[in-house]
């Protein structure tokens, strides 16, 4: 089991696990990121970047997820929680896509608000880059 986070299969593994972590889907990549960098032989810049990237697409598959639901009257889109904080404080609330529970409405809201796609990827990827970062540099006792 534990050569799965050695190598490129870590690096696979934190990817899917990141991704999927990331949609409407349970699951929390970070003990997968902390093993990669505790087992693994990969430089910590590059396991940092490939959870990243596999959480902010599976952000991203909310998003299109929401825009796939019916587009309503603004009159209509509101009393969710998630709705309230990106009418409220607009796309810099996609910055808080990581937290469990809220995150992953926040980017089904914003594509059902149909927010701009690159933008709402934009702010999500900063989000999640530093929270990955954050706990590498942890992890690493850097912080």
């Amino acid at each position: 089991m534990l050569e799965l986070f050695n190598g490129e299969s870590a690096l696979w593994v934190l990817f899917t696990t990141g991704f999927l972590s990331a949609t409407l889907l349970p699951g929390g990549s970070e003990a997968n990121l902390i093993a990669t960098i505790k087992l693994g032989d990969n430089a910590l810049w590059l396991v940092v970047v490939v959870a990243t990237i596999g959480n902010t697409l599976g952000g991203m598959t909310n998003y299109w997820l929401g825009r796939l639901l019916p587009d309503k009257t603004s009159n209509e889109k509101h009393g969710h929680k998630a709705l309230l904080w990106l009418q409220k404080y607009g796309y810099w609330s996609l910055f808080f896509s990581w937290l469990p529970v809220i995150g992953d409405p926040l980017c089904l809201a914003a594509g059902w608000l149909r927010m701009r796609h690159w933008l709402s990827f934009f702010i999500i990827m900063i989000g999640k880059a530093a929270r990955y970062t954050v706990l590498a540099l942890l992890v690493q006792g850097l912080l």
